[in-house]
């Protein structure tokens, strides 16, 4: 259950590879594997105070391999097995776009991430995008908060090199970031 309390800042989430198993084009909500500690992770921040969103590059709705109901179908899995209630997340953006076409809310665009700080009065500051793609570290560089990267212990070397290149601290987990942050 989220806190109450005006949120002073806020943190974006990438869904797959982040708080999810990463499965290419993943429109069944029977494969929703949710990642080892997740959902302590999640009540951690809300426990904080955090804003939590989710953003979402979901190619597959507009390659036509799933839909956007499918996606839909999928977060609401993914919330269901976090276990915190259905208004979790302050606000989930799901970015339909192929990566040929002009973006609107796909990443790394940072549209999303700033019209929530602005309509919900947050504090860039204290806000980070969290995710394991360059796309989600362009986002959060692009809106002003602070990019976190999540890269597996076998990622490749060349992400870790683009890392250390933009300045960006890279955790093994979502909730390995969690323990940093949160005493």
């Amino acid at each position: 259950m989220r806190d109450q309390r005006r949120p002073t800042g806020a943190v974006f989430l990438d869904r797959d590879g982040t708080l999810i198993e990463n499965r290419h084009y993943l429109g069944d909500p029977a494969q929703v594997a949710l990642l080892p500690g997740v959902a302590d992770a999640m009540a951690r921040l809300c426990e904080q105070g955090f804003a939590l969103f989710l953003l979402t590059n979901q190619s597959g709705i507009g390659r036509g391999y799933f839909s956007m109901a499918d996606a839909e179908a999928v977060n609401r899995r993914m919330i269901e097995m976090i276990g915190l209630g259905e208004d979790v997340f302050t606000g989930i953006c799901i970015a339909p776009e192929r990566p040929d076409e002009p973006a609107a809310y796909r990443k790394p665009s940072p549209r999303y991430i700033l019209e929530m700080l602005v309509m919900h009065d947050l504090i860039a500051d204290r806000s980070w995008m969290i995710g394991d793609s360059p796309s989600d570290w362009e986002a959060g560089i692009r809106a002003g908060i602070t990019p976190v990267a999540i890269l597996a212990a076998d990622a490749p070397r060349e992400l870790r090199a683009r890392c250390e290149a933009l300045g960006i601290t890279a955790h093994g987990s979502f909730v390995e970031w969690v323990d940093a942050v949160i005493e």
